[in-house]
């Protein structure tokens, strides 16, 4: 899970990008990163939020006409400066590119790359092997010529037919125009705003969510589907293909967790979908005969759920732990010692709050158990009699091969475990899940389109991209054990 922005005509790309960032900071606080063209590529990338990787300094020597940003959040490689977004080539044309998701079939690619394009990375970030995969058809495709849309449309075409995985793509090409495509599957979430200048000029952006664009003051123009390309030229012309045979299977995790809830996916309102989520996992709660006293939200993700299973149930709801904003989400922190270090440093309990009750303590899931467990044992201490966890997400039981790091599959609480045995080890009274089919119904019935599935495989084990075997789910899993050493 990563996060982007590009844009083209605005005044002031670089600044709008920048703030842009600030604005989907939430899907990733390992690094950031703008590039720029005004004839010449400038580039700034590195680690940490983006208020610490762009200074006054860094923003000054980062200018042009074209720019994208990046914050990402490491799937793959060690989640160094070297695996920072963008990524840029200068052969063919001048080329920029951030992406959100995850590549598949990373290693093969990379030998291909290197036995026949005699192409060599300079890092592990999957983004780079689509950048040079797309590089090296523009160039075949060219033949030496100049750039041209069919150029790029047989370019895009072949990415989406060598590159295997979810990926929904950000990119510039010098001098032409700004550019983004999506995964046949359109796992990952993408959408174009538009905005009319003073002077009547139409400028364009590309963002991760729309929340991004809104915030900015564009209108969301278009929602790119599965296999589609855009094309957007410096006269304002917007091109659109699909390329590939679309099969849509958005990522449910999206609007459990990693989406501000305030976005909208593919025209889905993930705030509704929260609170769907919400009723459902309150007749789930009923079903099993559980009673409470006071139902008490894990912020932020879980709180539209928890706000209506409280509704449903009719018991009193209590914000009875206290977020510290400036530590950041531990999800999507790299390595499990640095979660179990900010736990307690991200939540404090309000004790007159849930000393002598029942708690329903709700979160948005339970991966490795590390956060959960220390929040329960918070809320005992605080003086609690009682705790029950309620995930509104399925039990997490298969690891993620399209950019969310769950890691191996030895590290997920649920796999081969009961919710009696998973309640035991978190110190809870009870576990309670969503289930996986309300989950899906949930997305569904606010979705605007006639969304047949969405991509579960974190849940089911059902990967909708297909190629992901045992050997592809051993590369995953090498690649996160190598990084994890590396980071310590």
């Amino acid at each position: 899970m990563c996060g982007f922005i590009g844009l083209i005509g605005t005044d002031a790309p670089v600044r709008e990008v920048h703030d842009g960032l600030l604005a989907i900071q939430h899907r990733g606080q390992d690094a950031a990163g703008i590039v720029a063209y005004d004839g010449r590529f400038h580039l700034h990338k590195g680690e940490g939020l983006v208020r610490d990787v762009f200074d006054p300094a860094a923003m000054a020597k980062v200018r042009g006409e074209l720019a994208l940003g990046h914050v990402r959040y490491p799937t793959v490689g060690s989640g160094g400066a070297e695996d920072a977004q963008p990524f840029v080539l200068t052969h063919p044309f001048g080329i920029a590119m951030a992406h959100n998701g995850n590549v598949v079939n990373y290693r093969p690619l990379v030998e291909r790359l290197q036995r026949r394009g005699r192409r060599h990375l300079l890092s592990r970030c999957d983004v780079e092997v689509i950048l040079n995969v797309f590089a090296d058809s523009l160039a075949r495709h060219a033949a030496g010529g100049p750039f041209s849309h069919e150029v790029y449309r047989a370019a895009v075409s072949d990415v989406f037919r060598d590159v295997h995985g979810a990926y929904s793509v950000v990119g510039f090409v010098a001098g032409e125009g700004l550019f983004a495509f999506r995964d046949p599957h359109g796992i990952k979430p993408i959408c174009i705003g538009r905005r009319v200048r003073r002077d009547g000029r139409v400028v364009h952006a590309v963002a991760s969510e729309s929340v991004v664009l809104e915030a900015l003051g564009y209108e969301i123009e278009h929602r790119p589907g599965p296999g589609e390309a855009v094309f957007i030229g410096h006269d304002g012309e917007v091109r659109i293909d699909t390329l590939a045979e679309p099969r849509f299977r958005p990522c449910v995790f999206e609007f459990v967790y990693f989406a501000r809830p305030d976005s909208a996916l593919d025209g889905t309102s993930v705030y509704r979908v929260r609170e769907r989520m919400g009723r459902a996992l309150a007749d789930a709660v009923r079903r099993r005969g559980i009673e409470a006293d006071v139902v008490v939200p894990v912020p932020e993700s879980s709180r539209p759920a928890a706000l209506e299973m409280a509704r449903e149930l009719g018991w009193p709801f209590r914000e009875a732990l206290v977020k510290n904003r400036y530590v950041g989400r531990t999800f999507i922190m790299p390595g499990d010692g640095a979660r179990r270090r900010s736990v307690r440093h991200k939540l404090n309990v309000i004790a007159s709050e849930v000393r002598g009750r029942r708690v329903l303590l709700v979160d948005d899931s339970i991966v490795r158990g590390t956060t959960s467990r220390q929040i329960v044992a918070m809320l005992r201490e605080a003086g609690a009699t009682e705790v029950v966890l309620c995930s509104t997400a399925p039990p997490l039981r298969h690891p993620c091969v399209y950019g969310i790091d769950m890691s191996t599959r030895r590290e997920l609480i649920a796999r081969d475990r009961d919710e009696a045995q998973i309640a035991e080890l978190l110190g809870a009274d009870r576990v309670v899940y969503q289930d996986l089919d309300d989950l899906v119904a949930a997305v569904r019935a606010e979705s605007p389109a006639d969304l047949e599935d969405t991509c579960h495989a974190c849940f089911s084990g059902h990967y909708p991209t297909g190629g992901v075997d045992e050997q592809a789910l051993a590369d995953v899993e090498l690649e996160r054990l190598e990084a994890e050493r590396e980071r310590g």
